[in-house]
């Protein structure tokens, strides 16, 4: 005599949650949260702006705008240099990469990394993760700056002892000891820390060091074309100290010790506050507008592909 058929089944699998897809559902808000913030913070800005005052004081030489622009993109650019070497980035890959530059700059540092990041993990084909490529070129940004710093330090060193730019012996000798002390630890451990190879790590520490050379000499002349009156080499020598007093820790980042300086170089002090105010001014709605315009090009084009 056969058993009855037992009637019992199994239960059906219940569906399980993938965490990953969850994770890659929740980075598809990243851009637009860091857009939306970026927004936010410019348009704070933008509120802030004495805009008679600005207006007035708008340069009317081309060249003077010229050097302003170059200067400008030597950021962008040098990061464009630096991923189309890693991933093969388009040429339109540098507009993220402005909005990298004004996210750091107007929210937070390194915001702007996490931006590009989340740009790169969605539009560049590449193996694995863009994320070591990315924490690699910002650390070797910063290890740049270091050697950059040491590097204007010494050649800059019979400046400094007699225009001072605002730096005390005390806070030289602890910013000199972090510097060396941050590069050793970064060599020492780079096998754990940095992921690119070696060749790879040269360049992008190349191209950062170059970036700012150049940047420090635009700066100089871009001060010389706004106030013909002071020569050129002044101007090179309190640009030069400006990044020191920027780039040194512990080293507080004082105008005043750049007027000082340049009242002993013989130049104007008030005029300068006003000029360096005026270009900080400038950059900052230069930020909005390039950003703004970013942002209605991104409309027009998912406009075009609906």
């Amino acid at each position: 005599m056969t058993e009855p058929a037992a009637t019992d089944q199994m239960p059906a699998a219940l569906p399980q949650s993938n965490p990953v897809s969850g994770w890659r559902r929740l980075g598809a808000f990243v851009g637009p949260a860091i857009s939306i913030g970026i927004l936010a913070g410019a348009l704070w800005q933008v509120h802030a702006f004495d805009w008679h005052r600005l207006i007035a004081l708008i340069p009317t030489s081309p060249l003077i705008w010229l050097v302003l622009g170059v200067n400008y993109l030597s950021g962008p650019v040098g990061d464009w240099v630096i991923f189309r070497r890693l991933w093969k980035i388009p040429v339109e890959g540098i507009f993220p990469l402005i909005k990298k530059m004004i996210g750091n700059q107007i929210l937070l540092s390194y915001v702007g990394e996490v931006y590009f990041y989340d740009w790169a993990r969605r539009h560049v084909k590449m193996d694995g993760s863009p994320f070591g490529a990315v924490k690699d070129v910002a650390i070797l940004s910063a290890i740049a700056g270091y050697a950059m710093t040491l590097i204007m330090l010494m050649v800059a060193w019979p400046y400094v002892q007699k225009f001072g730019f605002g730096i005390n012996g005390a806070e030289l000798q602890w910013s000199i000891a972090i510097m060396l002390g941050t590069g050793l630890a970064i060599t020492v451990f780079r096998n754990r820390l940095l992921s690119l190879p070696h060749a790879d790590l040269l360049f992008v520490l190349s191209v950062h060091m170059v970036r700012l050379l150049v940047n420090t000499v635009l700066t100089a002349v871009l001060w010389s074309l706004m106030l013909p009156a002071v020569p050129l080499s002044s101007w090179l020598i309190l640009s030069t100290g400006r990044l020191l007093v920027t780039r040194l820790p512990l080293i507080p980042n004082q105008e005043i010790a750049f007027a000082g300086a340049l009242a002993l170089l013989g130049g104007p002090v008030d005029q300068t506050h006003e000029m360096i105010t005026v270009i900080a001014l400038f950059i900052t709605a230069i930020h909005i507008a390039v950003f703004v315009a970013m942002l209605l090009l991104d409309l027009a084009q998912r406009e075009r592909n609906a």
